[in-house]
Order: structure tokens, then C-alpha cells, then sequence
């Protein structure tokens, strides 16, 4: 047991005086690697203290000095990235590849970011009444607090702090307990890049911290991403003690193939989009809807061929690369198998059983498994499993297939795969879901605009990064501004009216 994962509080590790840790496991073969220290209520209340005093004077620093660290904290990220993939390898499991892609769509948003002089930009208006003006101004909300999710480490990070950081507030981040490492190697690397101290920290930890947190009197604004009923409690809680809260839960997300899709395209993207990194994202293509039965027919006999070729298996040191990796606990392992269980249970045809795959590892594995004819009434349909568990559902024409995805509790991402313009753009419209791919099976937008579902899937007004990101961090501040020219007589009407 050689790593003790700490805290990062005021630009140095600072180890929890707690006494409570929780155990960290390679996923890829179940060996204990070391512990995470599970720091006190007390502790997160003292970050809190450092990070509202180093905010002050960072809110002080001109826009464009700011974006110049998010500049050197981008060049340090590629310089490094290696390295920060293969902690995300070891921790979570992932294959080093999809590791490497999840630190470049971070990355995408600290470039965002290093526009942060232009996007603060306000609104200026002349003679709003004689010789009055009007201006806004952004200003930063204070000291941000970041909950972030075990299947993502870097990436879900990445939404939050770089933005939150140029806006000109200070960030304190409590990372999953499951894989924290890479938090740590983040906060280094925005201290090289010149942070100045206590600006961006870092609390381990589970519950009592996340309480202490959401309670927090100096805690101005709150992200989270994580599963509903988390996402919910979080939104709850930190409304009712006065922060702004952007909380993003579940998905169930659906993928239609229309009879006109090009099927070899269409199962070739459902192959990444329901399996890469093991199923673990919100994102995920957990539905693949086919309408007519012989799309339906056609799709599962493609896909069952391709999911019984997955390479799955350790995500570091294999040569080919395997395509999956491990689940990132025993206990989520377990969950997901019960899940499969529950669907051949109620009645689903289980196409290919992923329980049975045997890696020669003997870590946490659950191979690619295919369910045909699931039914709205399922437990596999309506529950967001968190694995690499695909159904297909069989939808006897294309309003049936929309409207199963707007009935459906969650709304985070959908996708349609058809040649057909009309249909596609009735799609896009029609359905009520906040992330939509035409022909793209993951549609997570791009950092310059915002990620964020619909339904259950979101609780807040607001999603994260993009306008929206700057519109969460930051308060607006609208000025209107007459100067003095000799004696004025009292005034009893407004003075735009004169």
C-alpha cells in the first residue's frame, strides 16, 4: 500500500487529521493501491476560509493576467497528459486511449477559458435618459465548490474549474473518493502555472464534507454532477442555504434507427457510444431504438457480432488495445450484474451475456451485453444501469420511437441516425431531450457551448461550460450613471421620462 491520497489546501498537500480513509483498488486486476483520507467537516470549513481570503485579490487581477494562467495551465496539461491518463487508467479503469480523450475534451474547456477577457465583457447604452448612461459588468460570485463524479476525473473537472477560475473566483473541489489522484495532479499543475496560492483546492472526502459544503455561509455557488436522487438532494440543500446550484443527474439516453439509416454507420457509432469506457458515462447510448422490425432485425444481428468480438480487458500495458476496460468497483460490478439478471428476469431477450467473459484478469469485468425486445415497462429501460449493458427496443414506426424517448423521466442526450432531412429536423425539434445528435451518437457539445439535459437529468437553470458557464460564475452588475452639471431641481419623475 505505497499512496495516501491528501488534500491540497493553500498551494501545498496537506494531510486530513480525520483518521477516517477509505481504500483505493486498481479496477483492472482488484489490487488495493493505497487509501483516500476522508477529511472532517472541519477541514472543508477551513479550505473554505483560504479560498474566500485568496479571492479577493484574484478577483482583483485584470481578466487577461488570469487567462494568461489558463494558458500555461493548458500547455502543462498536454506536456503531461500522458501521465494524467494513465492515473485515470489505473484508478477508473478506463483504456489509455479513451483516458487521452477525456483530458482533450477537458482541455477543449480551459481553452474556452483563456477567452475569458472578451466573454466578460458587458453592455453599454448612451443616453438612456438625457445625459444618463447604462452599463453592466460581470463580477465573479466568490468561493465555488465542485462535486465530481468517479467516471470522469478530469474531464467533469475540467467543465467547472477553468471557467469558474477566469471569472475571478476561487474554487474548492471534492473529488470522487474513488479515483482522487488525478485531482491532486490538476491542483499541482495550476500552481506551476502561476495560481496564486489557495485560489484552487482540493478536499477528499465523502458526506460530511459534502454537508459541511452545501451549509457553508461563504460558499457562494455549488456544480455537481453525479445520479439524480444525488443530484436532487444537492440542488435542495444548497438552494435552501442560499447558493447557486447547477446539479447534473442520470440519462437514459436513446438512439433511433430509422429504416433509411446506414447500418453499418449506425452500428458501428451505437458500438462506441453504448460500450466505451464501459458504459460509464451519462452520455452513453444505453437505448438503441429500431423502427420497423426489419431494421430491428438487421440491427441486433450486427450488433450481436460485434459485441461478442469486444476486446475487453486491462486498460494499460496490452498490445492491441483492448476497447473496455474493467467497471471502476467490485460492488458497481456486482449491481450491474443484477441488472442483467432483472431484464432476462422480466422477460427480455438476452442476445449476448456479458457476465460470462473472461478476461484472464482478475479485476472488475463485465463483458459487452446485448438485450432484444426490451419493453417501456422494464427495469433495464427506465433505470440508468452505469455499464456496458445496450437494449434494444423495437418501435413500429417514428412517432412511436419519439414519443417512448418523451415519456421517458430522464432527458440528457438523444441521437437519430436516418438519410432523411425531414425527419431528422422533426426530430431535433420535436423531442424533449437538451443534448440532440443527428447522425452523431454522442452529441456532447463543444466547450464554446453547454452541456446540460433536460428533465430529471438537470436541476438548475443553467448548464456548464460555454455562456453558460461564465452566466453561473458570475453575477451581473448593471450601473446607470449621471454626472454632475451645475444646480438640479428635485426630481419627481423617473428620469428617462424627461
Amino acid at each position: 500500500m505505497s499512496v495516501l491520497v491528501s488534500n491540497f489546501i493553500n498551494g501545498e498537500i496537506v494531510e486530513s487529521s480525520s483518521q477516517r480513509n477509505a481504500d483505493l483498488f486498481n479496477p483492472a486486476n482488484g489490487e488495493l493501491k493505497g487509501q483516500v483520507q476522508l477529511s472532517s467537516a472541519e477541514e472543508a470549513l477551513a479550505a473554505v476560509e483560504v479560498a474566500k481570503k485568496a479571492q479577493v485579490d484574484w478577483q482583483a487581477t485584470p481578466p487577461l493576467q488570469r487567462a494568461r494562467v489558463m494558458f500555461r495551465f493548458k500547455a502543462l496539461l498536454e506536456d503531461n497528459a500522458d501521465e494524467l491518463a494513465t492515473l485515470i487508467s489505473t484508478e477508473h479503469g478506463k483504456v489509455h486511449s479513451d483516458a487521452l480523450g477525456e483530458l482533450t475534451r477537458g482541455l477543449e474547456v480551459v481553452e474556452f477559458a483563456c477567452g475569458i477577457p472578451h466573454l466578460l465583457k458587458g453592455e453599454h447604452s448612451l443616453n438612456v435618459g438625457r445625459e444618463i448612461d447604462s452599463y453592466s459588468m460581470m463580477q465573479p460570485v466568490g468561493v465555488c465548490v465542485g462535486i465530481t463524479p468517479f467516471n470522469f476525473p478530469v474531464m467533469v473537472p475540467l467543465w467547472m474549474i477553468p471557467v469558474s477560475l477566469a471569472c475571478g473566483n476561487s474554487f474548492i473541489l471534492k473529488p470522487s473518493e474513488k479515483d482522487p489522484s488525478a485531482s491532486l495532479m490538476l491542483a499541482k499543475l495550476l500552481k506551476e502555472a502561476g495560481l496564486p496560492d489557495g485560489v484552487f483546492n482540493v478536499v477528499q472526502g465523502d458526506k460530511e464534507v459534502v454537508d459541511a459544503l452545501l451549509e457553508a455561509p461563504d460558499v457562494a455557488a455549488v456544480s455537481f454532477v453525479g445520479s439524480t436522487p444525488i443530484a436532487e438532494a444537492i440542488y435542495s440543500k444548497g438552494s435552501a442555504n442560499g447558493k447557486r446550484v447547477q446539479a447534473l443527474g442520470g440519462a437514459k439516453n436513446h438512439l433511433v434507427v430509422m429504416p433509411d439509416a446506414d447500418l453499418e454507420g449506425a452500428t458501428n457509432a451505437i458500438m462506441g457510444a453504448a460500450y466505451g469506457a464501459a458504459g460509464e458515462r451519462c452520455m452513453a447510448i444505453s437505448v438503441a431504438v429500431a423502427v420497423g422490425d426489419e431494421a430491428a432485425d438487421k440491427l441486433v444481428a450486427a450488433l450481436k457480432e460485434k459485441v461478442q468480438a469486444l476486446r475487453v480487458g486491462p486498460g494499460l500495458g496490452v498490445s492491441p488495445e483492448n476497447e473496455m476496460g474493467p467497471l471502476v468497483s467490485e460492488p458497481h460490478m456486482n449491481k450491474v450484474r443484477e441488472y442483467i439478471q432483472t431484464g432476462v428476469d422480466q422477460g427480455a431477450t438476452l442476445v449476448v451475456d456479458g457476465r460470462d467473459i473472461d478476461t484472464g484478469a482478475p479485476g472488475y469485468f463485465v463483458g459487452g451485453t446485448l438485450f432484444d425486445n426490451v419493453t417501456a415497462d422494464m427495469t433495464i429501460y427506465n433505470e440508468e444501469i452505469f455499464g456496458p449493458v445496450l437494449s434494444v427496443v423495437r418501435a413500429k414506426d417514428y412517432q412511436h420511437a419519439l414519443a417512448l424517448i418523451n415519456e421517458h423521466e430522464f432527458g440528457n442526450g438523444t441521437a437519430i441516425f436516418t438519410r432523411d432531412g425531414d425527419t431528422a429536423r422533426d426530430f431535433a425539434e420535436k423531442v424533449e431531450i437538451g443534448m440532440v445528435g443527428v447522425n452523431v451518437p454522442i452529441p456532447v457539445p463543444m466547450a464554446f457551448h453547454s452541456f446540460g439535459g433536460w428533465k430529471r437529468s438537470i436541476f438548475g437553470p443553467l448548464n456548464v461550460h460555454g455562456n453558460d458557464g461564465v452566466r453561473f460564475y458570475t453575477r451581473m452588475k448593471t450601473v446607470t450613471a449621471r454626472w454632475p452639471k451645475g444646480q438640479r431641481e428635485s426630481e419627481f419623475v423617473m428620469p428617462t421620462m424627461k
